[in-house]
């Protein structure tokens, strides 16, 4: 009967089962393609205010989202970018290029939701290339903001221009400022739902233009991005309460039988 009323509970629980837990779809974009990740493009319109005067990005990545009708990424693999002699690729054999080196007020988004993280902790590199242009708040820029969304709280969050580079990033040709490969890592809930959003802008008068290379999103730092399968399962809330419950009677009876 003991083994009859363990099975029983066993079977409950699993009834109820547990959310399967997920990590990034073509974190590192693997694929080939951008698919796992939705895409935004739009046209500034002219002395559109990029920057704020603290030099963090004043346009929104949201109002960009469902529009590619200006999409100017790519994905790339194996190679140097021509301005700065950087490897375009961080990790594997490709890596994604937001916006390009077009002056035509272009702005691109690239955003993926991953909810019920598998992992403690989100690893990425990125690496940004802009052309000298203007001042704070009318040069070509870009952001790259990550968000906690099962509480509301912004974990990373970076917008440099070609006004707020100098002196912080590399130069080449003495009028284009890029970095290194930065690789971020951040401790994470397992669990929580997440947001990552970029966005890439030329300044709104179609005179200069940026990009950023955007590589390895994955729970393993270094590992070059994840692809969707996660490495478990987080239990859902109803099937510890069950678990508990399944727990507490099996007890009970235990004592009755004594």
């Amino acid at each position: 009967m003991k083994k009859t009323a363990l099975a029983i509970a066993l079977l409950s629980m699993g009834a109820i089962g547990s959310a399967n837990a997920a990590s990034f779809l073509n974190g590192g974009f693997e694929n080939g393609d951008y698919s796992g990740w939705q895409l935004g493009s739009g046209t500034l319109p002219y002395n559109q205010a990029t920057g704020n005067p603290d030099g963090s990005l004043a346009l929104d990545p949201a109002s960009y989202m469902g529009s590619n009708t200006n999409w100017q990424g790519a994905i790339v693999s194996a190679g140097n970018d021509p301005y700065t002699g950087q490897s375009m690729v961080k990790y594997g054999s490709y890596s994604a290029r937001i916006n390009n080196d077009w002056n035509d007020n272009s702005v691109n988004v690239i955003r993926q939701v991953v909810n019920n993280y598998d992992g403690t902790s989100i690893n990425f590199a990125w690496a940004a290339v802009l052309e000298a242009s203007h001042g704070v708040t009318d040069s070509d820029i870009f952001g790259l903001k990550i968000t906690d969304l099962t509480t509301n709280s912004v974990l990373y969050n970076v917008a440099y221009s070609s006004a707020t580079a100098p002196g912080l990033f590399n130069v080449a040709f003495g009028y284009i400022y890029w970095n290194n490969w930065t690789e971020v890592s951040l401790n994470v809930t397992q669990g929580h739902n997440f947001e990552i959003s970029l966005l890439a802008s030329d300044c709104p008068y179609g005179g200069h233009w940026g990009y950023v290379y955007l590589d390895g999103f994955g729970t393993v730092q270094g590992g070059g991005g994840d692809n969707g399968s996660g490495g478990g399962t987080v239990p859902e809330p109803a099937t510890l309460a069950l678990m508990g419950l399944g727990l507490a009677g099996l007890a009970v009876r235990r004592r009755k039988t004594a």
